[in-house]
């Protein structure tokens, strides 16, 4: 509204005064004029239509480094800062995955027990199956071993022990 009064009245008061009076800069206003600021916002828009689209179809996975990279692959000549602002305006905040870790030696060297349920979990009478399963806990030194047993027949646990190794009078035989 302020720079459609001025226009207005142009030919009544310089243009100097009435920016100066109303807290307007003068290069704004005739950026304004040439329509120049209308094309930078709609450049904008624009702009983040596509970073939105780029968002999803990346599964949000893509923060202002790899949208700026996409972007200028698509034409788009914008930097990370601006483009980082952009997805601040528009709530847009990249998915961060974890990476896996293997915490499972399969190459151990201990007593492997051979399997005798065969997938036949159904069991009638308590105390008849036991099975028994370890977990490994990350601690400020290390692991512990937390080792569980459990029945079967009624899924209620016979007994549990916490461990600092992996030998069978730590783990089952203690739980």
């Amino acid at each position: 509204m302020i720079y459609i009064f001025i226009r207005n009245n142009e030919n009544i008061f310089p243009i100097e005064k009435m920016c100066k009076v109303l807290q307007v800069g003068q290069r704004i206003y005739y950026q304004w004029k040439s329509g120049a600021i209308l094309d930078r916002k709609q450049r904008a828009e624009l702009v983040k239509e596509k970073i939105t689209s780029i968002y999803f179809d990346s599964k949000q996975r893509y923060g202002s480094p790899r949208m700026t990279a996409e972007l200028a692959s698509l034409g788009n000549n914008i930097s990370r800062v601006s483009v980082a602002k952009y997805m601040s305006q528009l709530g847009l905040r990249s998915k961060l995955s974890k990476k896996f870790k293997v915490t499972i030696n399969s190459k151990h060297k201990y007593l492997i027990v051979p399997n005798v349920l065969n997938r036949e979990f159904l069991v009638t009478e308590p105390s008849k199956v036991w099975v028994s399963d370890i977990t490994y806990i990350k601690v400020k030194e290390g692991f512990i071993y937390l080792t569980t047993i459990l029945d079967f027949y009624d899924r209620k646990i016979i007994g549990w022990s916490l461990s600092n190794g992996m030998s069978i009078e730590e783990t089952s035989l203690s739980a």
